[in-house]
This record gives C-alpha cells, sequence and structure tokens, in this order.
C-alpha cells in the first residue's frame, strides 16, 4: 500500500528493477488491469505531446482509476510542463491523479499546484524503506540504473560455443523444446545442446517450440535459461535467445529486462518478428494475465 511520497518513490526501483534517470514514470491502481510504465523523458517541451499519448492510450485502455506520475530530471521546468500535461489529461480521461512528483538529487518534489512541500524539496533515500528491505528478502535485485540492467545481457569474454555452432544442425521443433526443458533444472544449457539451440531459432516453429508452452508460473526459471544463454550466444546467433527471452521476462513481469533484451535482439535483427511482438505487447502494457500457454 502506498501511503505517502516516500512509499511511492522507493517501491519505484523495486518495481522497475533499476533506479529510473530522465525518466517518466506512471504508477497505475485499480481498473481492469493496472500496470507500472516508464518511458524516457522528453528531449523538449516539443515533446511532451507524444510522450504523454503513449502513457496515456493503455490508461485509457485498462480503464484505470488512479495514477501517479512521477518525473526523474533535475529539470524541473520541463518536468513540471510534462506533469502539467500528463495529469489534465489523465483527469479528462476520468482517472484520479492525487499526487504528482519529481525526484532529482536524492530529494522529492510535489508538482501539484499549491504544494506545501519546501522549496529544497524533501530528503529521500529508498535503500533504508521497508520496500528495498522485503526486495532483498525476496531475492530481487534492484540495479543502479537502466544501463546496469542491460549490462547484465553482455556477452561473456570466453563462450566456447562459438566453435560448436558450425558443426551443429538445426532441431525440429519438438528436438528444441525437449532441449529446454531438460536444461531448466541447471538454468543453463550445455555447450552442445546451446548450439544446437541456436542454430534451431531462426526456423520461427522452432522459435515457438522455445517459449510456446511456458506457464506464468514457471516463467522466473525461463529468464534465468534464456539470460545465460543471451550471454553465451555468438553475436552472430543472439538474436534470437534475446528475442525469446524477452518474451519469458514479460511473461514474468519484468518489463525492464524484457525491454533490455528486445533492444539486445533488434540491434543486430531490426526486424525480428518476435522481438518486435514482444515490445508491441510491452508498449501497449498488455498484461502477462492475458497468456495462454500453447499446448506442448
Amino acid at each position: 500500500m502506498l501511503r505517502s511520497p516516500d512509499d511511492v518513490l522507493a517501491a519505484v526501483p523495486v518495481l522497475l528493477g533499476f533506479v529510473p534517470r530522465e525518466s517518466v514514470v506512471l504508477l497505475t491502481f485499480g481498473g481492469t488491469d493496472a500496470f507500472h510504465a516508464r518511458i524516457d523523458l522528453p528531449a523538449g517541451p516539443e515533446e511532451v505531446e507524444p510522450t504523454v499519448e503513449l502513457l496515456l492510450e493503455p490508461a485509457r485502455r485498462h480503464r484505470v482509476e488512479r495514477a501517479i506520475p512521477v518525473l526523474y530530471t533535475d529539470d524541473e521546468a520541463l518536468a513540471r510542463t510534462t506533469s502539467d500535461a500528463l495529469g489534465e489529461a489523465l483527469e479528462a480521461a476520468g482517472v484520479d491523479v492525487p499526487d504528482r512528483l519529481r525526484c532529482a538529487g536524492g530529494r522529492w518534489f510535489r508538482l501539484l499546484p499549491g504544494s506545501t512541500v519546501p522549496a529544497e524539496g524533501v530528503a529521500l533515500d529508498p535503500a533504508v524503506h521497508p520496500f528495498a528491505a522485503q526486495a532483498v528478502l525476496d531475492g530481487r535485485v534492484t540495479h543502479s540504473s537502466r544501463e546496469e540492467l542491460a549490462a547484465t545481457l553482455d556477452p561473456l569474454p570466453r563462450r566456447p560455443v562459438r566453435g560448436l555452432t558450425a558443426l551443429t544442425v538445426p532441431l525440429a521443433p519438438a528436438g528444441v523444446e525437449q532441449a529446454v526443458r531438460s536444461a531448466l533444472d541447471d538454468g543453463r544449457f550445455s555447450d552442445l545442446d546451446l548450439a544446437s539451440v541456436l542454430v534451431s531459432l531462426d526456423d520461427p516453429a522452432a522459435r515457438d517450440a522455445a517459449w510456446g508452452w511456458v506457464s506464468r508460473d514457471e516463467a522466473r526459471d525461463h529468464v534465468r535459461l534464456w539470460g545465460d544463454a543471451v550471454r553465451r550466444a555468438p553475436d552472430d546467433l543472439v538474436a534470437g535467445p534475446a528475442a525469446v527471452l524477452g518474451l519469458v521476462a514479460w511473461l514474468a513481469g519484468d518489463g525492464a529486462l524484457a525491454w533490455c533484451a528486445v533492444d539486445r535482439c533488434l540491434a543486430v535483427q531490426p526486424r525480428h518478428s518476435l522481438a518486435l511482438l514482444v515490445a508491441d505487447l510491452l508498449g501497449h502494457a498488455v498484461p502477462p494475465s492475458t497468456w495462454s500457454p500453447m499446448p506442448p
């Protein structure tokens, strides 16, 4: 339960998995499916309107009842312009906006008109908040930035699988599914199995066999498996496992990691169909609760 600005600002890094910077965060509550979203801060006033529309569209579609925008930036003027536009648009759509906040330099500021918060803001240390302590107990890692989160997918210095991919032949879809199931307990593929899976993922049917049957309950195990696969994959074959990681990360409710995986895939294959599908799910704030796994 978020009862104060301190609660809101302590919850954001836990929910996102990293501490945002130069960002607009929208926390929503009630409606058909509440969601939490982060997008880059507009580069200037001319980008405020499209930024607002990106956040307003899913809020309308999910019929959220309440929302709290949080702006992470030192630029007070741009934050206030963006906050005013977003708050007014949400209220016009019937969404209650009980607070609007800005966070900068370890302090928070209230952006609502008539605020009594001191001009110098209020000191903030989310690391000592009970939400942060609970996240540690739950084994959830909060990264210091989105860049630090993305770096968890950086390639390993030594990737023996590189030399094996030229010696393997693609697996049939059933073979890919079996390889994934067999690797789940260990949380990683053997080098030979990973090589076989990687050369198979260009086939859409084989790729679907890697993720189509995954349930929400087991999605976190698949995130561990495919995160390791992305780090071990040769650069020319990383798009497939990165796209699968994006899908299972979305399914596990880890939207920030899903976006990082999508970015990794599209940097290699800009038109990769699965990565574009995941980007669409994330961009429209489609909740994982809508997922129905395919039969094995």
